[in-house]
């Protein structure tokens, strides 16, 4: 997983360009700087010293294969998309990128401020009122079930349709956590970036601390760049787990006594974190089928949009 950090920090010349293809180039400020001026993590070429026609011929050579050296199995998946016509504008895009950016942060700044609650429509106190089935003295069919209709039309029910259309990557309002620390949704289309895999997590791009704090993005947090598992070694035909005999070869017996593993901060992403969407999921435009009166204990303003997991990870176990 190292090595592929590495690798996408030297190919991150292009990276977020695929990403904005169309809207905008403003997930490149983040490593090349506002103005295409700086290297990307120190690596990569000064993008505003390219010519139209190089960065063209780079986003190409990428999607073909035959671009890139190292980098051709990460960056030919982040550009197989685009269009001939999409790599001329993000050329484009590019060799103006003196205004593109610095409005793109200017739009991210003022939506700091505005989460969208939503678990709101559920929560209204009208609608869990009239969907309040203890104080009804006749319980219907249709308002007993999920599907909203009586058993003898169950041929006839279909599930909500849910609307997975959503805005590009930094044209989205971010969604409020439901609970502290819960997995934040992702507000905007994914459709492009999937599916995610060890070698091509086209996510890195925007979400890395780095990057993130420059265009408004939510960063990965520093939970996700520690290992917590605990230290798991064969010595002498023998399980050790945090310096514990727990079992023999091919039995890892009783783990029951071994309750907190020593954190091991990384210095990159940790490999047991690279699916971003087995926790963080596309959020559907969709009405809750019953009302919620789930209140989070704890959930301030600040957390609404922020973990502090990496802190509270131990609370009451040490």
């Amino acid at each position: 997983m190292k090595r592929t950090m590495k690798l996408l920090a030297v190919g991150s010349l292009l990276a977020a360009s695929a990403l904005y293809a169309g809207t905008s180039t403003a997930g490149c400020v983040g490593c090349h700087g506002k103005g295409f001026e700086k290297k990307a993590m120190g690596k990569s070429k000064v993008v505003k010293d390219m010519s139209h026609e190089a960065i063209v011929a780079a986003l190409k050579g990428y999607k073909a294969g035959t671009y890139g050296g190292a980098m051709k199995g990460l960056m030919k998946g982040q550009v197989a998309s685009l269009s001939d016509a999409d790599m001329e504008a993000i050329a484009d895009q590019i060799k103006n990128a003196s205004k593109a950016p610095a409005e793109f942060k200017q739009e991210a700044k003022a939506d700091e401020a505005k989460l969208i609650n939503i678990n709101a429509s559920a929560q209204d106190k009208a609608r869990i009122e009239k969907e309040d089935l203890g104080n009804k003295k006749v319980v219907t069919e249709e308002a007993l079930g999920l599907r909203k209709t009586d058993l003898y039309s169950e041929d006839k029910a279909a599930p909500v349709a849910a609307d997975f259309n959503r805005p590009e990557p930094g044209q989205a309002t971010k969604f409020e956590r439901a609970y502290v620390n819960a997995p934040p949704m992702i507000p905007h289309s994914v459709d492009k970036y999937l599916p995610i895999t060890r070698d091509n997590n086209q996510c890195l791009g925007c979400h890395m601390p780095e990057a993130a704090k420059s265009i408004g993005a939510t960063p990965i947090p520093p939970s996700h760049f520690t290992n917590y598992r605990p230290e798991t070694v064969l010595k002498n035909g023998e399980l050790v787990k945090e310096g514990k005999v727990v079992g023999l070869k091919g039995d890892i017996g009783n783990v029951g006594d071994i309750k907190v593993a020593k954190a091991k901060k990384l210095n990159h992403l940790y490999q047991g974190r690279f699916n971003c969407s087995q926790c963080h999921a596309p959020q559907a435009k969709i009405d809750p089928l019953v009302g919620n009166t789930f209140q989070p204990d704890g959930l301030n303003d600040t957390l609404k949009a922020h973990s502090n997991l990496a802190d509270a990870m131990n609370e009451g176990v040490q």
